[in-house]
């Protein structure tokens, strides 16, 4: 299939510096050899510097590593993955362990290990459908993209200038993001008190978005909670899913992220990602903790 064909073209060959600003070599993965038809796949990678939050490697980002060890061993893109995070993402070489659940005409099912190879510590364990989608199939979209203004309108993701603001995450220096005027206020200690963030995604370097730099999209934007009133403090994923729903087109992303559900010392956010044509290419959910006062 074509879209598989795309998809190994992206595996580029890992290299020996950890820092990139470009998010396919940042996310590059290399095989050791072998199929998924006999037994498990090992995979190299490398977490590079500066696709992190205060020094914890960003959790789309990481799954977008492995996603990509998952695919080449699939040989097909990915549908979805679900990833649940057991330990904290530290620059330096990882390994991707690939194996397959039920390879089928149609969706190949894979797990996949991500491993920190100086700590031997497992980072997260995914679960992931591969396979094409059907442009074929039956369509209804009851949703409506974001409303967000034009990209210039909306703000860089800045501190405001205040002494005691949340710290930008290293990240950004990577993304050309916006969030909208109403999603900002958390920033300068006036949240909206809606669980509420939306904005535009995009690579500051101009490249352009694949399957899986929609699984980065899906996980870059500031915690929705932070519009809530509640600290704007660390907010550890616990589990993420994410959804592809079609390749996007040129341009940034519409994204917007909601949070409806703080119960347990648990909370839940759903976000959706719309293309520059006004097409849905991506949901995504996570399970995390919910802050607390640093």
């Amino acid at each position: 299939m074509a879209a598989a064909r795309q998809v190994l073209a992206r595996s580029v060959p890992v290299g020996s510096l950890v820092m990139s600003y470009d998010f396919s070599v940042a996310t590059a993965v290399r095989s050791r050899g072998g199929t998924v038809d006999s037994g498990s796949v090992i995979y190299d990678a490398e977490v590079h510097a500066g696709w992190d939050i205060l020094g914890n490697a960003n959790g789309g980002y990481l799954m977008a590593i492995a996603a990509r060890a998952m695919a080449d061993a699939a040989g097909r893109p990915p549908l979805t993955v679900t990833a649940h995070y057991l330990s904290p993402g530290a620059v330096g070489p990882h390994t991707v362990e690939v194996g397959a659940v039920r390879v089928g005409r149609r969706l190949a099912t894979m797990t996949a290990s991500l491993v920190n190879v100086a700590s031997g510590r497992e980072v997260i364990r995914l679960l992931g459908s591969f396979g094409a989608s059907d442009p074929d199939g039956p369509f209804h979209v009851d949703a409506t993209p974001p409303a967000i203004p034009a990209y210039d309108e909306c703000f860089v993701d800045v501190d405001g200038g205040l002494p005691d603001a949340q710290p930008i995450p290293e990240l950004q220096q990577r993304l050309a993001m916006r969030l909208a005027p109403d999603s900002v206020g958390f920033r300068s200690g006036r949240p909206s008190g809606r669980a509420q963030v939306s904005g535009w995604f995009a690579f500051a370097d101009g490249s352009s978005i694949d399957e899986f730099g929609l699984m980065l999209a899906a996980d870059a934007f500031p915690p929705a909670v932070f519009n809530s009133g509640l600290p704007v403090s660390w907010v550890p994923t616990v589990e993420m899913t994410v959804h592809i729903r079609g390749l996007p087109a040129p341009g940034p992303l519409a994204t917007v992220f909601r949070t409806r559900f703080i119960s347990g010392g648990m909370l839940e956010e759903d976000g959706e990602v719309w293309d520059s044509e006004g097409r849905l290419v991506a949901l995504a959910r996570q399970l995390a903790l919910a802050p607390r006062p640093l």
